[in-house]
């Protein structure tokens, strides 16, 4: 790692020091944010998509020959890992040209305002979750809006609006954006192609499908109108219905991202992460999930 990034990450994970770094680059102090925000190694995943994100939180990267496209931006305190990662790919942040968002929780969003300024990219996001980046503050629907000021993050300065079905070119790549909305009221599910000697699939970023409310919020709740189970069970069905030769969820162990990088570097003649009924079971979880939560719920009231 480079001196000036070793310094930063030093700074980053140090109280003391919080108050040195520039105010889109301050740790957010939260329970499982020191594990979410170990470091691990990037890979690449298939032909131009690699994985530079951290151990609990994902970053996706897309190769083009235009320049390249991040896809979250994890953690405020992951910018220096995620910086480190694409520099150790041989790649440069600098050459980011767009910076997608999935939702606007600060765990993937935290980091989106220092990787904007450190590389001019241009910011897209659903419409609704669009002035909740511009902000950094949760609206009054959002499931964790009770979770209050630990769910705040780096406002984002420029933010382009995508609307459903929406694509956004770079190079030889489109990325297609598919509301998914329910875990956030502004979520975005991303998908693209990779192509890889001559053969292309069809690659998935499946944004979060957890139920996952705080305080008074229920997804149940009969005086909220749609109600947020049957936004969050059209979501579902939406990632379902994907074509998905591959798919990497925004936290990596709903998907197995680790498990199957390596087995592809134990047997590097074949790749885990092909599997055409990997969004399917990744929908079937969450509706698992969902079924879970509104038990809890009833039982509850």
């Amino acid at each position: 790692m480079i001196p000036a990034l070793t310094s930063l990450l030093l700074a980053a994970t140090s109280p003391a020091a919080a108050a040195d770094l520039p105010p889109d680059q301050i740790p957010i102090d939260c329970g499982p944010c020191a594990g979410w925000n170990r470091d691990q190694a990037p890979f690449r995943i298939i032909g131009n998509t690699y994985y530079v994100g951290v151990h609990g939180v994902s970053s996706v990267l897309i190769k083009t020959r235009a320049g390249l496209i991040l896809l979250d931006g994890d953690l405020p305190q992951s910018v220096p890992l995620i910086v480190a990662h694409i520099r150790a790919l041989g790649l440069h942040v600098n050459d980011v040209r767009w910076i997608l968002s999935s939702h606007a929780h600060f765990d993937h969003a935290g980091g989106i305002a220092a990787l904007q300024r450190l590389s001019g990219a241009n910011v897209a996001a659903s419409t609704v979750a669009m002035p909740v980046l511009q902000t950094g503050l949760l609206p009054a629907d959002d499931p964790q809006y009770d979770a209050g000021k630990g769910q705040r993050f780096p406002p984002i300065a420029h933010v382009s609006p995508v609307l459903d079905g929406e694509t956004i070119r770079l190079g030889e790549v489109t990325v297609t954006a598919h509301y998914t909305p329910g875990h956030t009221p502004g979520g975005v599910t991303w998908t693209w192609q990779s192509c890889d000697n001559l053969r292309c699939q069809d690659i998935v970023y499946a944004d979060s499908l957890n139920a996952a409310p705080s305080g008074r919020f229920r997804f149940d709740d009969p005086a909220r109108h749609p109600n947020p189970a049957t936004v969050l069970r059209h979501s579902i069905a939406v990632v379902r219905a994907l074509r998905c030769d591959v798919v990497i969820s925004v936290h990596p162990e709903f998907t197995d991202v680790f498990a199957k990088a390596a087995a592809n570097a134990a047997d590097p003649a074949k790749n885990a992460f092909l599997d055409a009924t990997a969004c399917r079971r990744y929908a079937d979880d969450a509706d698992t999930r969902l079924n879970a939560e509104l038990q809890r719920e009833a039982s509850a009231h």
